[in-house]
Order: structure tokens, then sequence, then C-alpha cells
């Protein structure tokens, strides 16, 4: 058989984003939106009594919030760590391999939830669904990024956001039909255990399509990566493309150093240090703008601090999530065109205005109407967020990063995903229970903040290939010059710009020559 079912261009690259990357991130967004409408459920609060913050009052409640958003949070610290893992493992195993062995964690992990008797074995199923997670979701828009054309990557790993926002929405709608399931655990064992089938999917395709080339390059294999990059272009394995394709990662390579660990706590001449604090602050973005306080406790805002009813509450947390995948789907088309800067910057400013409105609008539980415009406004920046931060900020970690370190400060960045999220899982009940309306206001202060953060720091990538963004920090010497380089720098091919060493220093098996910097 064909490699690749036969498949070759356009039609290859929407092969892997629709059987590999839509089920990894919808499973990613089902997990952040299904334990949000299971808290509440009586059969949960029965099993697990500790979290159960329905019919408890006072001190109680408080003590039981506290316990709940650490259970819920744990996800998370396994997250950070099967983040960090990829730091080596990205590099040693490839792309697709850390994607399959962490979709099987992540499934372990499921199991163990879906069969918890007792508090112990969630909180370890927790921390073991989080570690896969952690690891694929660190490295699929690696994969995708470096597998992408330039002028295509923003509208394919962005689609992330889409599949994230889906899988919130599923998630949220299984809960709501599971709600009418009473007297058993079957109304939260089933929603827990059914990630299982995608986890599964990707295991299945993700062998089956070609390795990330750049990755190949890194390793020697140079015939395989000339290969794999002429399927993705759908032109021929010896075309002058391909082997000015394979120069500029070579360049790209050779001039990013050894790729340790160590060196992305060094400037040098690449801005390794810059380069990783840009991936990890926009990572560190899509989180403190505050959507996981909206997603993972949307029933529980409705039901407890909105006051509707049960039933409400879920249609309604389900619904608000359905804007995800629109907002997704307006970045798909946009993205490429406008660039990253614009639905950045755009959207920070929507969703800082969207909180303070929310703030004023909580503030009156007795006014109808008040309540009304706080469920349109938490509908609206469900939306503005999926435009500018959903998948966004994962294709940018990817695309400042060069070669050498992209596993590895993807891992970082995506580590801060998953910090941020514990931290908000962990303090958002007791927020709430706390300051109450009050707690918006915070968020929007931090979205303010991220607009002149992103305007000064964050260069423009649109339309660069991951090589040319390396040239931009190549001649950049302070922290305010990519942005301004960014805008100015023509398109080129890498390695014309820079000296190489035509000598042979190595050949892969099929004697492919590779050069090194002078």
């Amino acid at each position: 058989m064909a490699p690749y079912f036969g498949l070759r261009g356009s039609a290859l690259n929407r092969a892997i984003i629709w059987l590999v990357v839509c089920p990894a991130f919808v499973t990613y967004g089902y997990n952040q939106g299904v334990m949000g409408g299971l808290l509440t459920l009586k059969s949960f609060s029965k099993t697990f009594p500790a979290m159960n913050t329905l019919t408890t009052k006072g001190a109680e409640r408080h003590y039981n919030s506290t316990i709940q958003g650490t259970v819920v949070a744990l996800y998370t610290v396994g997250g950070m760590f099967g983040s960090l893992s990829c730091i080596q493992l990205g590099d040693m195993l490839g792309r697709r391999r850390v994607i399959f062995i962490m979709s099987a964690i992540s499934i372990i992990g499921a199991i163990l939830m879906a069969t918890s008797f007792s508090l112990a074995q969630f909180i370890v199923a927790r921390l073991v669904l989080g570690y896969g997670t952690g690891g694929y979701v660190a490295t699929v828009p690696v994969w995708q990024a470096e597998i992408s054309k330039a002028n295509k990557r923003g509208a394919h790993v962005v689609t992330d956001g889409i599949f994230i926002g889906a899988g919130i929405t599923f998630s949220l709608w299984v809960d709501f039909g599971f709600y009418f399931v009473t007297g058993n655990s079957v109304s939260w064992r089933f929603p827990l255990a059914f990630q299982i089938v995608l986890s599964l999917i990707v295991m299945f395709f993700v062998m089956l399509f070609p390795e990330s080339p750049r990755w190949l390059v890194k390793r020697g294999h140079v015939s395989k990566a000339r290969q794999i990059l002429a399927a993705l272009a759908d032109i021929e394995p010896d075309s002058e493309q391909i082997t000015a394709d394979i120069r500029d990662i070579e360049t790209s390579l050779a001039l990013s150093g050894s790729g340790s660990f160590k060196d992305m706590l060094k400037m040098g001449e690449q801005r390794l240090f810059h380069r990783t604090v840009l991936a990890a602050l926009g990572q560190t973005f899509q989180q403190m703008c505050g959507i996981n306080l909206i997603t993972i406790y949307a029933t529980t805002i409705f039901e407890q601090y909105l006051r509707l009813s049960p039933v409400q509450s879920r249609i309604l947390a389900a619904a608000m999530c359905l804007t995800q995948p629109l907002g997704g789907f307006l970045a798909y088309f946009t993205i490429d065109r406008l660039g990253r800067r614009a639905l950045m910057l755009w959207s920070a400013a929507g969703m800082s205005a969207t909180m303070a409105i929310l703030a004023g609008t909580t503030s009156n539980h007795e006014s109808t109407s008040m309540m009304i415009a706080a469920v349109v406004f938490l509908f609206v920046f469900e939306f503005i967020f999926t435009v500018g931060y959903s998948g966004l900020t994962f294709l940018y970690a990817t695309e400042v990063a060069p070669l050498q370190l992209r596993a590895a400060i993807s891992a970082v960045s995506t580590t801060a995903v998953w910090m941020f999220n514990f931290l908000l899982a962990e303090v958002t009940p007791v927020g709430f229970d706390t300051i109450d309306w009050q707690y918006y206001i915070i968020f929007a202060v931090l979205n303010a903040v991220i607009v002149p953060t992103v305007y000064f720091f964050f260069p423009e990538t649109n339309g660069r290939s991951l090589e040319e963004i390396d040239e931009i920090f190549l001649q950049s010497r302070n922290i305010l010059d990519p942005p301004r380089i960014a805008r100015s720098l023509p398109k080129m091919h890498v390695a014309d710009n820079h000296s190489v060493d035509e000598k042979v220093i190595d050949t892969d098996d099929a004697g492919v020559k590779k050069a090194s910097m002078t």
C-alpha cells in the first residue's frame, strides 16, 4: 500500500488534521470541560463527599470547595510533569512516538478515573490523566508546525482552538444528557470514560502519518526528510524547492547550537532565553485571561452564583461553549491574513472589557436584566478568547522556538499552561466564595496588561518559514527589536544569508550531503 494512504499535499495535511489533531485536541477540550458538569451531581457528591459543595454550608462548604478545587487542579499538576517530560522525550523519540505513548497513558488515567470508588484513586487518576494529556498537548502543535507550509501553518495549527472548543462543548452536552440518569454512578462514570475512544483513534492513526521532516534532519535522516517534504508539498523529492528547504533546515540547526536544555537559559546570538520567555508568556496569557474560571466552572457559575436551575445551568454552559468553535473558525480564516499580533491584541482588549462588564452585571443578584446581561457576556468572552488565545498561543510557541530546542521550548511553554491552569482551578472556587463578583475585576486588569505587552514585545510571524523566524531573532539585539525587524525583514532563504562550509561532514543512508556552518 502507498504510504499515508496514497495522500499527498493538502489532502495529506487535511487527513492529519482530522484523524490525529482533531481527536487529540477534542479530548484535551473534553477533559477541560467534563468535570464542571459532574461536580454538582448528587451521585458524584455521594461517592466523593469531601468535594460536596451542593448541600453544605458555611465553614464546611468553604473547606469542601478547597478540596474540590485541589482535586480538579491535580489534573493540571500531572499535565505540568507530562509537558516537562517532553523536554527530553520530544527529541529522543520523535514527535509521533511521544504522541502515541502519551495518548496511551491518558487512556490509563481515564480508566482509573471512571472506575474510582475512593477519593485516593480519583486523585491518582487525575494525575495520570494529566500526565498523558500534558505530553501530547506539548507535542502535537510542534508536529503540526513542522509539517505545515509557512502560508498555511497558522490556519492548520489554529484549528487546535476549534477542536478544544468542540471538545469542551461536547463534554458539557454529554454531562447534560447524563444528568437525567439518576440513582446510580453511570451519570458521571460514562462521561469520564468516553474520552478513551478518541485517544484510541489518535494512537491508531498517528503512526501511519509522516514524522516531522525537521526532526528527521536533526537526527541525520535527510533522505527520509526529503521524501516527506516532497509528499507534503506534492512535488518531486529532488526538486530545487526541496533542496532549498533542506539547506534552510540544516543552516538553522547549525546556527542554533547543541540543543541542550541549558541553552534555553542562555541568550546567545539566537536569543534563546528571550524566545523561551516569549513562548511561555503567550501560553501564560492563554490561562491568565480567565478562560478556565468560566469553562471549568461554567455549570457552577450558572447554578450557584447566577441562581439558575440545574437544568438551565447545564443547557447554558453547553450552549456557551458552542461559541468556541465559532471563534476558532473566525481565527482559521483570519490568522494568515491579519497575522498573529492583530488577533492577540484585539482579543485581549475585548476580553478586558468583557470581564469588566461581567463584574458590573454580577454585582446585583436580584436584578433579572443584570443576570441576563451577565449570561450574554459570558458567551461573548468565550467567543473572543477562541479567536486570539485558544489555538494561537500553541502555534506561536512553536514558531518562535528554533528547531534544536523546539520540543523543549514547547514543553516549557505548555507547562506554563498547566501551571496557571492549576492556579485558577485551585483558587476559583475560593475566589467566588470570598469576593464574589469582584473576582472578575482581577481578570479585567490582567487582560488590559496583555495588550501593551504583545504590542511591544511579540514579533509578527505570519507568512514566515520557521527558519526565517530564526533570522528575526538573529538580527535582534534587545527585547524591543523583534517586532521592528519582523516588519522590515524581506522574504529569504536563510541559507543564502549565511556562509556554509561546503565540505561534507556526514552523509545519510542515501548519500545526501549535510553541511556545517563556518
